[in-house]
């Protein structure tokens, strides 16, 4: 199982990338992995402010759909358009090119309250 620990992570099997006070999300390995084929992705509307741990995107697998959620509050900045035609993307490169979302963090304090890699890792066995 891939957890880079260069990143945070949530209970939901988000990953979080920090870039000041910007963070880049995505679903971690283990979830790819249990949802299996990636078929669509409804991503975010730019623009839109999220509190924490609501439903900020939907991945849909040939398995079943799930919700991602704000592992912070904020801003939608930014989305990867690169899934509209290509959602696997989110299987291939889970933690590059299938990035899902860039948030604006309201309050960077909020990120004390995820897990490290270890963390995650501890948690998933």
């Amino acid at each position: 199982m891939n957890v880079p620990d260069d990143l945070l992570y949530t209970a939901s099997h988000e990953w979080i990338r920090r870039d000041a006070d910007n963070i880049r999300v995505g679903i971690t390995d283990h979830a790819q992995a249990e949802l299996t084929d990636v078929v669509y992705v409804e991503l975010p509307k730019v623009g839109a402010a999220h509190d924490v741990g609501s439903t900020i995107a939907v991945v849909e697998s040939v398995k079943a759909a799930s919700d991602i959620y704000a592992p912070v509050k904020g801003t939608v900045l930014e989305v990867n358009k690169a899934l509209e035609s290509d959602p696997a993307l989110i299987n291939t490169d889970p933690y590059g090119q299938g990035w899902i979302y860039v948030l604006q963090v309201e309050d960077a304090d909020e990120l004390k309250d995820l897990k490290d890699a270890a963390a995650y890792r501890a948690a998933l066995s």
